[in-house]
């Protein structure tokens, strides 16, 4: 080790490193050092012959991605003259230390780790783990090798409601002030609580919980906001990170980025005019020659009979794109019956033309299959196919509102424009998004970069069994 100098950046950093919490978050923003420093973390320890640390990541894949967690501890741990065995994801270290890296994906996985004692657990990406997994390893972070049991964690802001993270809120509350960014006088105080019929009790010291409950033992907490602003070595490694998080959309901008000072939004969530907004969509009275298009549908399975019901649409967008610009074209929707849709479909394809590709979202299992079969068959001599979706409704939407905030999106005039804008600028507070998933499904398909230039597939009844098939 003679000549190596390892040693946190000064600031939040330095003082996530240096906090005597026995549980401590680090983050609330992208591109703050975080990973980094659960790095460093352990290697205080690196001589302790019985000292073992496990550092979680939700799954392996991001464990091992390029530039994740393995990836960087490839560039500091062998700087220790520290071992690597993929096999299990170790580091050992000359005086017989371990860092060892693992996933937890699922949460019958805890029970995995039943009888382990690691004297120092860490997270990475903390909202991204259910709330029973940690609880559950905090009753595994003992120690029998003279270091004192402890845990570290990072994080980017969720809001309360979350489904996988919000519990984290539970913890970072009282670091965050009402319009959801963090206090800054509070970013590092210690907190003490304990766990009642599992729910946090808190106090400002030890002493006035162990008065309040004398039965159970204080754990010690902080919070340490970090940011892109308290990494200069990343800003000016990389200077074009920061204009990747401008240009995300604006909710995951407020969350990865924020305020400056601050840091990113735990309570900013998607609602009307955040997701979409109508300002951001140009309306032209023509479109440039060239480009590709496609018609992307969103199918629904039954029609409206009756005033008060209110069932889903079957919408279908047709866009174009030529270079880096989107142009929407059209949309049609309406809540009709199955049969209707055929119907439609055979309408809609007639006029917009054999040069137009047709998709659609494909429902899973074999029900799924079947439909698509039959759609398949129904447009027969069209350049048509299902495509199973991946991620919720937002994240599948996400990637054409970041486009639409720069203004890359724009809309042909025609008399559905203001349905059409209506629609996505009340997403995801209306009850129904079909229109927003066609639409999504229309730019996820342009914006593929395997999708080619010109559309001249037209696919036969010979190759639908294929399609079936695959």
């Amino acid at each position: 080790m003679a000549g190596i100098e390892i040693k946190p950046q000064p600031g939040v950093q330095e003082q996530f490193l240096a906090t005597s919490a026995d549980i401590a978050f680090f983050g609330g923003a992208a591109g703050g050092g975080k990973s980094w420093a659960l790095l460093l973390e352990p290697l205080r320890h690196i001589d302790n012959k019985d000292f073992s640390c496990v550092i979680f990541r939700r799954t392996y894949p991001q464990v091992m991605n390029p530039g994740g967690l393995w990836d960087e501890a490839q560039k500091l741990y062998p700087l220790l003259q520290a071992e690597s065995k993929e096999s299990d994801l170790s580091w050992e270290f000359d005086g017989g230390a371990v860092v060892r890296f693992a996933h937890m994906q699922h949460e019958k996985n805890k029970y995995d780790w039943q009888g382990a004692q690691i004297p120092l657990i860490e997270w990475d990406e903390l909202t991204h783990f259910e709330r029973g997994m940690f609880f559950y390893m905090l009753s595994r972070n003992r120690s029998m090798c003279g270091v004192r049991p402890y845990i570290r964690a990072t994080c980017n802001p969720v809001p309360p409601d979350d489904e996988t993270g919000g519990w984290i809120h539970e913890f970072v509350g009282w670091y965050i002030d009402k319009a959801g960014y963090a206090i800054l006088e509070r970013s590092g105080v210690i907190r003490w609580f304990v766990v009642i019929n599992d729910a946090l009790h808190w106090a400002d010291s030890r002493k006035e919980l162990i008065e309040q409950f004398p039965n159970s033992e204080p754990k010690s907490f902080t919070f340490i906001k970090a940011s892109l602003y308290d990494n200069p070595k990343l800003l000016q490694a990389d200077p074009g990170y920061l204009a990747n998080l401008m240009a995300l959309p604006l909710v995951d901008r407020e969350r990865l980025l924020g305020d400056p000072v601050k840091g990113g939004n735990w309570l900013v969530k998607p609602t009307a005019g955040k997701l979409f907004n109508r300002a951001w969509f140009e309306i032209v009275n023509a479109v440039p020659a060239g480009g590709r298009t496609v018609r992307f549908w969103d199918f629904a399975a039954s029609e409206k009979k009756f005033a008060k019901d209110d069932p889903d649409f079957t919408a279908g967008v047709k866009m174009k794109r030529v270079g880096d610009l989107y142009y929407i074209l059209d949309c049609v929707d309406d809540q009709i019956s199955p049969a209707q849709i055929n119907t439609t479909l055979k309408n809609v394809a007639a006029q917009d033309g054999k040069e137009v590709a047709i998709r659609f979202e494909e429902e899973g299992g074999a029900t799924g299959k079947k439909d698509s079969y039959n759609t398949v068959v129904l447009l027969t001599g069209y350049d048509v196919q299902g495509i199973r979706p991946e991620g919720d409704k937002i994240t599948r939407a996400k990637p054409l509102a970041a486009q639409a905030l720069v203004g890359n999106v724009k809309l042909l005039r025609g008399e559905w424009n203001q349905r059409w804008l209506n629609h996505m600028h009340g997403q995801p507070d209306l009850p129904h998004d079909d229109i927003m998933d066609a639409s999504s499904g229309a730019f996820s398909f342009l914006a593929d970069p395997n999708t080619p230039a010109t559309t001249s597939q037209v696919i036969s009844r010979s190759s639908i069994e294929s399609l079936l098939g695959a």
